[in-house]
């Protein structure tokens, strides 16, 4: 019964995407648009997507440093995205991809340098470390970010401050299709450790008791759940609260086993993210809001709720 509902929310999220929006498309030429099938239709599949894997990322990441405010964003990603971006605004670089690959360099350049930072101290990653590191690296890159805006002239700094709040207005079928052949290989990695996800919230020395290798499994968690986060970024800008909320919400469901709580972090992510797409593009049509603000005004009163629900347990 709970497999049914998360589908079938996923499934109105997806269809009220393609049917809602601020051009009226008629019921009936709703297989003819042009405006559905090369704009709505690639929108809500990238939105799910996207959604789908920051959720996915957010489970993987909480159980691998064991803490419950642990999300994608929190591991420095968000602002060497954010850096990246920025840089390719205001450097005017030219192209549909320059952006999305900016970011993805970006990601990728504060992904390495919190990875080293995790080893500080020995071969292991520590869990710790990498909070720490993720904090340093990106309020290092917000830092500069925040100084290439002020630089920055009324045009330039418009788009910046809208694609570091997230939005997915660039969609395209290009972007769902890089996102489809991409996405598969990370996701297979964090659902493939599962078991050893299990394990790990005993405790990293009775998971090696139990058979699990620690570290190799917080390397492949750590590399496949930045990876994952890094592609969703690069095409969607920073999107918050999804990766936060929605895993402590399949938790409350289905439990803290990884090899059910990942699908139904995928499936409510994506659902999520895609509803929320559609209220930015509504809300205030003809005008469009950043979808990240509509992600954080509902994930901060769901995590309330979440907060709330913890302390009187």
């Amino acid at each position: 019964m709970k497999w049914t509902l998360l589908v079938v929310a996923a499934a109105l999220a997806l269809v009220a995407s393609v049917v809602l929006g601020p051009a009226a498309v008629p019921l009936g030429e709703l297989l003819h648009s042009d405006i559905v099938w090369n704009l709505r239709v690639p929108r809500a599949l990238l939105a799910f997507l996207v959604g789908g894997s920051l959720g996915v990322a957010g489970a993987g990441l909480q159980a691998l440093v064991r803490n419950p405010l642990a999300d994608p964003f929190l591991l420095g990603l968000s602002g060497g995205a954010g850096l990246g971006a920025v840089l390719a605004i205001a450097l005017h670089l030219s192209g549909p991809w320059a952006l999305p690959i900016a970011a993805f360099v970006g990601a990728l350049a504060a992904l390495a340098l919190v990875y080293r930072l995790g080893l500080i101290g020995g071969a292991a990653l520590d869990p710790r470390i990498l909070l720490l590191g993720g904090v340093a690296v990106g309020a290092f890159a917000a830092a500069i970010t925040t100084a290439i805006v002020s630089l920055a002239d009324a045009v330039e700094l418009r788009n910046a401050f809208l694609w570091l709040w997230g939005g997915l207005s660039s969609a395209s079928w290009d972007a769902v299709l890089v996102v489809a052949l991409y996405a598969p290989i990370p996701l297979a990695v964090l659902y493939a450790a599962s078991r050893p996800l299990d394990l790990l919230a005993l405790g990293e020395e009775p998971a090696g008791y139990l058979g699990a290798d620690v570290a190799a499994v917080k390397r492949r968690v750590y590399l496949a759940a930045s990876l994952l986060t890094a592609a969703a970024v690069a095409v969607s800008g920073v999107i918050g609260f999804v990766g936060l909320v929605v895993p402590h919400i399949a938790r409350l469901t289905w439990g803290h086993r990884h090899r059910v709580l990942l699908p139904a972090a995928f499936i409510g992510g994506g659902a999520l993210l895609t509803f929320a797409d559609t209220l930015a593009r509504t809300v205030v049509a003809p005008r469009e809001l950043p979808v990240g603000v509509v992600t954080a005004l509902i994930g901060v009163p769901v995590f309330a709720m979440l907060l709330r629900r913890w302390t009187i347990a």
